[in-house]
């Protein structure tokens, strides 16, 4: 998006301020606001970091309506209003969200307190660049970086002490709540992070094949598996006839007997490896966004990370 949309984008929310509040749409997301410091997080993972770090302190709120995909989402004007008006606005970075620069841009001076929620997490390369050896935020050109870092659930607790760390600095009054809540929430991180590892330590199989997007790179690489996806790391990409008869071909030669597939994603794809290998199919989370339905029954990264941990050892075939 450049500049004149950047512009246009400005011009309409400020006329949107002035006529209807356009901060205010019906698109079936989070609860009305609560009294309390105004918390605008771009996706689910940031959302959930962010009610449980504060509690019933502030109001968090999440900026992507219910089931759209993160990669290709553009701001809106009530979107950029909505995060001039918050206290706090937390994403992922710049890798994950690009369009974040654009809302910024739009917000101008005087606006939240912006918290990058991956500073100092540890970077993995994306699909075609992915080495298993792990980087730190900085060593290598961003744009080749694999951004779905919160499922690695040691960068999933620091991205909790820079939500935590933003909220303190905005409400100080509050700060000894906040960091206590993500304390709390990192040790429930940590006892999740031992279940996947003690859960994932004797199995079969140790190859996920997914016929989605390179999402679970993370995952993979922290429990020592082996992973093959049939789409690159943006979700607009498709595979490839080559790719899909690679994975057949590895399906076929390592007796797998399970492809997973993603929200979001068309099933198709993993269907096609499936009815060429007759391998099973089971869903796994990558927790970008939720349903509407979800959001609404209270669904939270916990859970879906449990449903994926349970999923994987049944894949696996984990003792």
């Amino acid at each position: 998006m450049g500049s004149v949309r950047i512009l246009a984008l400005g011009a309409a929310c400020a006329l949107a301020i002035v006529l209807v509040g356009c901060s205010k749409r019906d698109d079936g997301g989070t609860p009305p606001a609560r009294a309390g410091m105004s918390v605008v997080t771009t996706l689910f993972p940031l959302y959930d970091f962010a009610r449980n770090v504060a509690g019933d302190r502030a109001d968090v709120t999440l900026l992507l309506p219910p089931g759209m995909e993160p990669h290709s989402f553009e701001p809106r004007p009530e979107d950029i209003v909505r995060v001039s008006r918050a206290r706090v606005f937390v994403y992922t970075n710049r890798i994950m969200e690009p369009w974040a620069a654009d809302i910024l841009k739009g917000v101008g001076g005087g606006g939240p307190l912006v918290v990058d929620a991956s500073r100092g997490a540890r970077l993995l390369p994306a699909a075609e660049n992915h080495d298993h050896g792990g980087h730190r935020d900085g060593e290598h050109d961003e744009a080749r970086m694999d951004p779905h870092l919160w499922l690695d659930f040691a960068n999933a607790q620091r991205m909790v002490d820079n939500i935590a760390a933003g909220m303190a600095e905005r409400d100080p009054a509050n700060r000894e709540a906040y960091l206590a809540n993500a304390a709390a929430y990192k040790a429930k991180l940590a006892d999740l992070d031992e279940r996947y590892r003690r859960g994932l330590a004797s199995c079969s199989s140790r190859v996920v094949v997914h016929g989605g997007h390179f999402a679970f790179g993370y995952l993979a690489d922290r429990y020592g598996l082996r992973y093959e996806a049939a789409f690159a790391a943006s979700a607009d990409a498709e595979p490839t006839p080559a790719k899909l008869a690679a994975l057949v071909k590895r399906i076929s030669a390592e007796g797998v007997r399970t492809i997973y597939t993603e929200e979001l994603i068309d099933p198709r794809t993993a269907e096609t490896i499936a009815r060429e290998t007759g391998a099973a199919i089971l869903p796994l989370h990558g927790a970008h966004t939720v349903s509407r339905d979800d959001l609404a029954r209270g669904v939270t990264f916990m859970s879906l990370m449990e449903k994926n941990l349970e999923n994987l050892r049944k894949g696996l075939q984990c003792r």
